[in-house]
Parts: structure tokens; sequence; C-alpha cells
């Protein structure tokens, strides 16, 4: 785990170590970005100084050809203006020949950090393990690939290059106003009092508003994600009007606090204007009188004049720098949490290969707890040997999915172990792993894409004659081909073209192409009708001769395939017996099925 975790992503009562160690990960994950891009970053830095000073050159030309090349025209001597012309024509043109150089140079730096970033949080996200998954929710992993670098966005391609601009421009302005006339800078330093309360002012109050922005903006986002993704139960339960107020609540948060930056803005863009401009009459008043007075040459007074002017331009640009600072600066450190989060299930150090498994299964001494105040298996031990069809029967939270997932190793046991064919589930490798061991839920996931793309995850690169026998096996074939395209046809999003039924019967054909050693199947019955289930049932009696079978079902039909029954109850098996066994016994299961038996008449 990170050092401020997945659980501790939301807080903002963090203490002052704790913040540091926070500005650190976030430093070394910009660190590690920059990098691959320091020759770029470098080359970028070295254009926009030139530029910026070939833009700042103006005013200064334009007061030596005034004050110089004029008198000198008087006298039929061209040149000294004719060379003021050309070097402001030469600082105009190479300063935006280089300006669109750097544009172009802080773009790619930008989108290669982007691409990088993205790509980070895809990958690590994707590999980390379910205990994360099932604590992160999808909204908060779609705002990290969205709105947070969404954020990072922003600043890279505008904050930044407005505060270097923006700082490179005004010092050098004041540089050459100060080397024209110190009696102009001098009024120019003056007006930085104000400016510097102003500044400071807007940055405060658009600070806490950007935030709750932020804040609202997230939630507008999580409110959306939650509703079209759970779309399926707000029909259902009829919470359409429900999730419209909540839904409009929250937009009318989000508008009330752009209303707040609108009139923020509505004070500072005037006062910094109001402030430009007293500045630049100052300026004029003073450098008017020394001019009548012969201190100060004219070119040079519109020079002072233009320089003071232009020095106002970048301030809005880089007073927003701040809160785009801000932003970026929180969505990093939530992102450098997510990549710092480290897989519960990790990959073995040395991987031992298990090229053909037989599928013998075994808990020995087992306890696993998915917190340490809540035990699920206590000192478990289980011995399902190879090629034997188990069924796991029970009350809800009995263990019975948790056994599953720990063979799976979607989890680790927290004391103990877990083996197929002799050899610890921490020591196989991975894609032994998962070529060996296989679970299908009651989640009968599909991918956009076609039927058979859908099968053939079970087995990438697998034919069409291997998929179409897949779905004959688990009597899939009849319905497919009836649909428009057969295979071929996109199932949509979520598999919203085909049934639950129908989903969950491809789901068996991917599992089956698979053709794993050991076959969970995790209530993934529970959405098959009765026909469908005994096309299933028909197939799992063939498709699961010769393998290990592991089934959660509280169908007891389902159960009647299987060689052996265990009956959990509070993590621990209490009965184990054959299904004929204990359905002539007195026991848990008897009970069950009789009162199975009973709600067939």
């Amino acid at each position: 785990m990170s050092v401020i975790g997945v659980q501790g992503e939301e807080r903002h009562d963090f203490t002052p170590e704790e913040s540091r160690q926070i500005r650190r990960r976030s430093l070394r994950l910009l660190g590690s970005l920059l990098r691959p891009e320091r020759k770029r970053v470098a080359i970028s830095i070295a254009v926009i100084v030139i530029s910026t000073a070939f833009q700042v050159a103006g005013p200064a030309l334009i007061a030596i050809g005034i004050d110089q090349g004029l008198p000198a025209l008087m006298k039929q001597d061209w040149m000294p203006l004719a060379l003021a012309g050309g070097a402001y024509l030469f600082t105009g043109v190479a300063g935006a020949a280089l300006i669109s150089w750097y544009t172009v140079l802080s773009a790619r730096i930008s989108q290669a950090i982007l691409i990088d970033l993205r790509t980070r949080v895809f990958l690590h996200t994707q590999r980390l393990s379910l205990e994360f998954h099932e604590s992160y929710t999808s909204g908060r992993i779609i705002s990290r690939q969205t709105s947070d670098l969404d954020s990072i966005r922003e600043l890279l391609d505008e904050g930044i290059n407005n505060l270097i601009r923006g700082v490179l421009y005004m010092g050098f302005i004041a540089v050459a106003l100060f080397w024209l006339d110190w009696v102009s800078g001098v009024v120019l330093m003056c007006s930085l009092v104000p400016l510097f309360f102003l500044t400071r002012w807007f940055q405060r109050r658009s600070q806490t508003l950007f935030r709750r922005s932020r804040v609202a903006s997230a939630r507008l986002i999580v409110k959306f994600v939650e509703t079209m993704t759970g779309i399926r139960a707000v029909k259902a339960f009829r919470v359409e009007k429900r999730n419209e107020k909540e839904f409009g609540d929250l937009t009318e948060d989000y508008r009330d606090v752009n209303a707040r930056v609108i009139q923020l803005f509505g004070v500072f863009d005037p006062s910094l204007v109001l402030i430009g401009n007293v500045t630049v009459g100052i300026v004029l008043l003073v450098g008017g009188f020394r001019v009548i007075e012969g201190q100060l040459a004219i070119g040079v007074l519109l020079a002072a004049l233009l320089y003071t002017r232009r020095f106002f331009d970048p301030i809005e640009e880089m007073a927003m720098f701040y809160n785009s600072y801000q932003s970026a600066a929180a969505a990093l450190e939530k992102i450098s949490g997510v990549l710092e989060e480290e897989p519960g299930v990790l990959d073995p150090a040395k991987p031992v290969d298990l090229w053909s498994a037989k599928g013998r299964v075994r808990f020995e001494d087992v306890e696993f707890a998915y917190r340490a105040d809540r035990m699920i298996l206590p000192r478990f031990d289980l011995d399902i040997p190879a090629g034997q069809t188990i069924a796991l029967v029970g009350s809800t939270g009995a263990g019975k999915s948790t056994l599953a997932k720990l063979i799976s190793r979607f989890y680790d046991p927290t004391d103990g172990r877990v083996s197929l064919d002799g050899i610890d589930l921490r020591d196989l490798h991975p894609k032994d792993l998962r070529r060996a061991i296989v679970m299908v839920t009651q989640e009968a996931y599909l991918f956009s894409g076609s039927v058979a793309d859908n099968i053939a995850i079970g087995r990438p690169g697998a034919s069409m004659d291997e998929i179409i026998h897949a779905a004959q096996a688990v009597g899939a074939d009849d319905f497919i081909r009836g649909l428009p395209n057969g295979y071929d046809t996109d199932v949509n999003k979520r598999g919203g073209r085909v049934s639950a039924g129908q989903r969950q019967l491809i789901s068996f054909a991917r599992a089956f192409l698979a053709d794993p050693a050991v076959l969970i199947l995790d209530e993934a019955t529970s959405s098959l009708d009765i026909p469908s289930e005994r096309l299933v049932q028909e197939a799992l009696q063939t498709l699961l001769a010769d393998r290990t079978a592991v089934i959660i079902a509280h169908r007891l039909s389902t159960v009647a395939i299987a060689d052996r029954v265990l009956v959990m109850e509070n993590g621990r098996i209490v009965e184990d017996g054959s299904p004929d066994e204990l359905i002539d016994g007195t026991g848990r299961f008897a009970q069950l099925h009789a009162a199975w038996r009973d709600s067939l008449v």
C-alpha cells in the first residue's frame, strides 16, 4: 500500500509529515515523467528566453529609431533609421518563429507526459489486485483518467506556458525600462504594491472557489457514472424522479460556485485594468514634464509608455496559474496515490512453471480475513482430488465465494497455503495459474465487440471452429446463430444486445474454450432459466469430466452433477459427502434439499 492509500485519499486532515510524504510522492512521479523529456525541456527553455527577449526589444528599437534615426534622416543619413527598422522587423519575425517553435515543443512535451501518465494509470490499475477494485469505486477510477488528467493537461498546455512566458516577459520589460529610464522604472515598481495585494486577494478567494468547483464537478461525474452503470436498478425501482432531484441539486451547486467565480473575475479584471491605466497615466505625466524640461527624449517616453502598458498584459493569465497549479497538484497527488498502490497479490520472485496441471487443490491450515477484526476462514483444511467435481452450498456469508477467490488467487490466505498439484499458488507462474484455473462468476461481463471475440477471450488466437465447438458444448450455438450476424454480431457495451441468460452461456463458452484444469462456477447458473440450465448441466457433465470443478450454487438442481458436496457455515465445512449420502441424512443439506423439493410441488 502507498503511504496514504486508497482509504485515506479523500481525507483533508493530513498531518504535516503526511503532507510532506504526499508532496515527495508527487514530485517523484513528476520527475519520472519529465526525465525522458529533459532534452526537449532544455531546448524549449532556451527558445522561450530568446523569443521573449526579441519581443521585448521592440519598444527600445522604436525609441532608437525616433531619437536617433529621425534626426539623422533630417541630415540625409537614412542608415540609423533603416537599421532600427530592420532590427525591429528581424526581432518581430524571429520572435514569432521562435514562439511557434516553442508552442510545438511544449505541446509535444505535454502530450508525451500525458500519454505516459495515462498509460501508467491504466496498466497499473489493471495490474492491481481485486482487493483494490472492490474498495475503489468506478467513479473515482474514471475521475483519475478524466478530470484529474484534464487538470494536469491544462497546467502543461497553458498554465506553465503562461507562467514562464509571463515571468520572462515582465522581467525583461522591467530590465529594459530601467535601462531606458530609471524614473519610469521606479513608477512601474511602485504599481507592484497594489498589484500584489489585488493578485493575492484573487488567489486566496479563487483557490477556495475553484476547489469547490472541482468537488462539485467530481460529484456530478460520480452521480452520472453510478446512475448509468446501475441503469437497470434505476428502471426497476423507478428512482428516476429521485435521481433527477439529486442530479439537479448537484447541477445547481456547480452553477452557483461557477457564478461566484465569474463575480470574482468581475472585480479582478476591472481592478487590474485600473492599476495598469493609472500607472501608464503617471508615467506619461512624469515623463511629459521631463520631456519639456529636456531631461527625457520623446522616443524614450514612447517606449516607456509601451513597456508600462505591456507589463500588465500577462498578469491575469499568471494569476490563473496558481489555480491551475492547485488543481493539477491535487490531481497529481491522487494519481500518484493510485500508482503507489501495491498489488495485494504479488507475482512470485522465482515463479515455478507448471506445464501440465492435473488439478489437485489443497487448503492447508488456511486462515483468511478481509480485515483483521473479521475472520472469514478460521483454520481451514480441504483436499480436492484432481478430476473431482465438488459443490459448495451454505447460507450467504458462509465463505463459499471467499474459498473460490482463494483458489483463483484473487486473494492470498492470511496464513497457511493453497496449492495446485503440490505447488503453492504464491509460487506458481502467473501464466500457468491463469491457464490452469478459470472462474465464471455470477456477473457475465461481455466486452464491446463480436460474440466470437468475447468467446475467444478464453484463449486468444483460437480458430473459429474452436470457438463454435465451445459454444456448441455449452448449448449456446443455437441462439448465437439466431442473432443478426451470428458469431459476428456486436454485443454492444456490457452485452446489451443479448439477455442475461445468453450472456452467461457466452461466458461458459469462454471458460470452456480456455480448457482449464480447475473450473470454478460462482453462482454462474443464477441467470439461466430452467431450459438453459438443463442445457448447461448436460454440457457440464461432459465437459467437467477429467477436470477439477468447484460449483457454488443456491440452486440445488445444479448440485446434482457434483461428485461431492461441501456444506459451509461460518467459514467451516460442517458436512462433506456425496449428494445422495447427504440427502439421505438428517443434516443441513438434507433440510435444504427437502425445502427445495417442496418448492417445486
